[in-house]
């Protein structure tokens, strides 16, 4: 074991006899954090930091997979859990929360005239498909981008084991900025699709009006428009992707940073559409859950009234400008490469010379941990990052792109890692 993260893999073993991966998250698990050289379990966080089980200290960029935007134990969020766990967390019949979450989230979200929640994204991404194929009396799907774990949507990816074949048939991939892979699906699937359902934007920007081209397409084939906005809903803007771009989908999906990291989800919509809510079943014993609305509400609320996504956009932004110009600097073109929106921002890597891009990524996460730097690759920012945060991530990638550069030109990978290197794995980004 090593000893910079003794207790983390200690816990670690004693957590895959009872857990399998050893814990609940696939994007948590060991399959994504190269042993010996990475933390397994964290004991707590506060604004932008968090410490692991051995007391090591990081400034977080992964904000529990872009769920938390104000930080981590924000006063604002806590106030308002403790003031509604005096009242209860679940109750018999609805608490008032649930339409006062309702009626801000139709305030702030441009599609929204109707709401209902769920507790992870998956729950409100399926809803939304159950109730597209109601309202359309159909069955096909087009998707683009990541979902959610159920079986109508995970059947359409490599980890598809144990969904029927006859699910995985309705569900087609199409691909981003391409009207062409849309039009496609159309064309195989006449008057069978029922909705087209998309992340509005992940690491690519939308080019030559894609999303309202495939807006008018949608519409011109009968299907609805889905935006799956769990990471980009309450962060591009406060009403979403949809009100960063102006183009208005007829369902939305929210989650992730509704709450700011409660486990809280929303199918939202036009109201003619989601009244049908009344007739399928999306039903939850926990859907109105007090402790996680009490959160949402206070967190919308602080995005109302404080600069928490300008905050975001504006940090966001030294950290594409730092990274990029250190990319220039250390010539590195060939190893990474930087895309996304500010606020939830990536560092692609590449395969490179005889590595695989897994390869280089294992190299690249030992010497970020062991500089305090918690990333899987992603600048998923919050209202907590200050300049401080920023100039210490820009440091630690101005040390370790000479790594890179050096372990990939000088094909000395194998004398950098202390690690086995990670295995190829699903990737949709």
């Amino acid at each position: 074991m090593s000893e910079r993260y003794f207790h983390s893999e200690e816990m670690l073993e004693r957590a895959l006899k009872t857990i399998p991966l050893g814990t609940q998250t696939f994007s948590k698990s060991k399959t994504q954090y190269p042993f010996g050289v990475s933390p397994y379990f964290l004991r707590t966080g506060r604004g932008s930091h968090v410490w692991d089980v051995d007391g090591n200290e990081y400034i977080d960029f992964i904000n529990g997979l872009a769920a938390v935007t104000l930080g981590y134990q924000d006063p604002d969020v806590t106030s308002a859990v403790q003031a509604q766990l005096e009242e209860g967390v679940i109750l018999s019949l609805p608490h008032p929360v649930e339409f006062q979450v309702a009626e801000k989230i139709v305030e702030m979200v441009p599609c929204a005239e109707m709401v209902r929640f769920g507790k992870n994204g998956s729950d409100a991404t399926a809803g939304a498909i159950r109730l597209a194929r109601a309202y359309t009396g159909r069955d096909h799907v087009a998707v683009c981008g990541y979902h959610g774990w159920q079986d109508w949507y995970i059947g359409s990816t490599p980890r598809h084991r144990g969904v029927p074949q006859s699910t995985r048939d309705l569900t087609h991939v199409f691909t981003y900025n391409s009207l062409d892979s849309l039009h496609s699906i159309f064309q195989q699937w006449p008057g069978e699709v029922a909705a087209v359902i998309m992340e509005p934007m992940n690491a690519v920007e939308p080019e030559n009006a894609f999303l309202e081209g495939v807006k008018e397409l949608t519409h011109q084939n009968g299907a609805l428009l889905i935006f799956d906005e769990t990471i980009t809903g309450f962060r591009y803007a406060n009403g979403g992707a949809q009100q960063y771009f102006g183009v208005i989908p007829d369902l939305a999906t929210f989650g992730k940073g509704l709450a700011n990291g409660y486990p809280v989800s929303v199918v939202t919509g036009r109201a003619e559409i989601m009244r049908l809510m009344e007739e399928i079943f999306f039903s939850f014993t926990f859907g109105g859950e007090a402790l996680s609305l009490a959160a949402a509400l206070a967190t919308m609320t602080k995005l109302q009234q404080q600069p928490v996504v300008e905050t975001m956009t504006t940090q966001g932004l030294k950290v594409r400008a730092g990274v990029r110009e250190l990319i220039d600097r250390h010539g590195i073109h060939h190893i990474v490469s930087l895309s996304g929106h500010p606020t939830w921002s990536f560092l692609l890597i590449k395969d490179a010379g005889p590595y695989s891009q897994w390869e280089i990524k294992t190299l690249f996460l030992q010497e970020m941990f062991a500089r305090g730097i918690l990333t899987l690759g992603t600048h998923n920012m919050s209202y907590a990052h200050g300049d401080a945060e920023v100039t210490q991530l820009l440091d630690a990638y101005n040390e370790v792109f000479p790594v890179l550069r050096e372990a990939v030109d000088g094909l000395a990978l194998g004398k950098y890692l202390r690690c086995k290197p990670l295995e190829p794995l699903f990737k949709l980004r």
